[in-house]
Order: C-alpha cells, then sequence, then structure tokens
C-alpha cells in the first residue's frame, strides 16, 4: 500500500484503528488517541519517521478489535491484520507486532517463534523507544501519566499472577528503561 505524503499515512491509521476501535472498543480507543497525541509530540525526535511512529501508536492496539482477536494475542493479531487485510508499510507492522516488549508476553503465551519469525524487531532503537515510551506514559482513558504509575495500573487490571502480570512484571525494566533512554533524548533536544 503506498501512502504518497506522510499525512496521508497518519489519516489512513486514524480511519483504520477508528473502524476497529471506536464503537466496540471505546476506553481502548480513548488510550490508543492518547498514545497517537504523544506520538505527534515527540515525533521530532525521529525526524522522517515521525509519521512512522504515530501511524504505529495509532495502530499499536487494533489487534484488540473483537473481529480481529484470532489468536488473543493482540500485537500478533493487528500486525497480521495490517499485513493481510491492509498490505500495510513491514516497518509499521512490525512495530505493531513487537510494541512495548510484546515478545516477553508472547513467550508467556507460547507464541514467541511465530511472533518472531513472521515479525522480527525492527533495528531501530530510538524508534521502538519512542512506542514504548508513548504507550507506557498514557492512561488507559488517554492521559499522561508516569511508566511506573502505568505499570501499577496493568498489574492492578489484571493481577500479578495473570499472563499480563508476569509479563508485565518481566518487562518492567525494559520499559523503564526505554522511557528513560526517550526522556534523555528529548531533554537534548535543541529548544
Amino acid at each position: 500500500m503506498g501512502h504518497g505524503t506522510n499525512d496521508s499515512i497518519v489519516e489512513w491509521a486514524m480511519r483504520v484503528a477508528g473502524a476497529e476501535l471506536r464503537a466496540p472498543l471505546p476506553r481502548r480507543w480513548a488510550q490508543v488517541q492518547g498514545v497517537a497525541g504523544c506520538a505527534v509530540e515527540i515525533g521530532s525526535l525521529l525526524r522522517r519517521d515521525s509519521a512512522l511512529l504515530v501511524s504505529a501508536a495509532t495502530l499499536h492496539d487494533v489487534g484488540y478489535a473483537p473481529r480481529l482477536a484470532v489468536t488473543g494475542f493482540h500485537p500478533l493479531d493487528g500486525a497480521r491484520f495490517l499485513r493481510d487485510e491492509h498490505g500495510a508499510d513491514e516497518r509499521l507492522v512490525r512495530l505493531v507486532a513487537n510494541h512495548s516488549f510484546a515478545l516477553l508476553e508472547a513467550e508467556e503465551r507460547g507464541l514467541r517463534d511465530e511472533l518472531a519469525s513472521e515479525f522480527p524487531l525492527l533495528e531501530e532503537p530510538l524508534l521502538v523507544d519512542a512506542l514504548v515510551y508513548c504507550d507506557m506514559t498514557t492512561t488507559p482513558d488517554g492521559d499522561r501519566t508516569t511508566a511506573q504509575n502505568r505499570v501499577a495500573e496493568i498489574l492492578s487490571r489484571y493481577g500479578s499472577d495473570s499472563v499480563v502480570g508476569r509479563f508485565i512484571r518481566r518487562a518492567a525494566p525494559e520499559i523503564f528503561a526505554s522511557v528513560e533512554r526517550v526522556e534523555t533524548a528529548l531533554a537534548a533536544q535543541p529548544r
């Protein structure tokens, strides 16, 4: 799918995510909009990839949409949907598939090999970190928060011994390190 301008890929992402999430999952849609807003704010960090970041932020949770939940693992379901139904950009699909240390959760679900072979992690650390930063500093209602509060909220929502709880406890140090790297990069930007 060739998107001519950066604006058109962002507009396309917003249309696709809205169509899948707005009605069935309004709270998830609010979170997605908050994550996308964060991506817009920090986009200058990524220069020419800012539209890719905003698009990935907009689509990162599309796999939660009821009609797309095939495996029940939203990063994999969302990435397959974007690849198979939309022929989306490969980097975008790989960002969605691997957002916020999804590989660690895939491991908890017995889907690690599937995720890693179908959608290898992008070797673009700042881009990957930027998406983690936006996702993990946004509440379920789309407001800004700290990564520490976000991890605590996820633990309280899912329970410490759930698949998600086990994953988030394992991922927390990685999440905090990611967020810190982005905060350092943002602080170093010329004002």
